[in-house]
């Protein structure tokens, strides 16, 4: 369900306050466990450090991802493939 348009998009004050002193480079980027806070243009160029709940994911905010979530870029669930065919050999006696 969307978030209703009259409220407007929901940001983090404290990440717009990291990017407006300049912080979000690769050696040292804006680290955040705000998943939920959407990309605003001036989040473009900045590297986030975005938590899955277990580690940090880092994430380069390119012009495309406006008005999505950081947590999109963030997964939380790691795929380890679907169960492989096992091979029976039927032993003649």
């Amino acid at each position: 369900m969307s978030r209703s348009s009259k409220k407007g998009p929901y940001v983090d004050e404290r990440l717009v306050k990291k990017v407006e002193k300049g912080m979000g480079t690769k050696e040292n980027p804006i680290k955040t466990w705000s998943r939920a806070c959407q990309i605003s243009p001036e989040f473009v160029g900045k590297y986030f450090s975005v938590h899955n709940g277990r580690s940090f994911t880092q994430v380069f905010v390119v012009e495309d991802m406006v008005g999505h979530r950081l947590g999109e870029f963030a997964p939380t669930r790691t795929f380890h493939g679907h169960g492989q065919v096992v091979k029976r050999t039927i032993d003649k006696t």
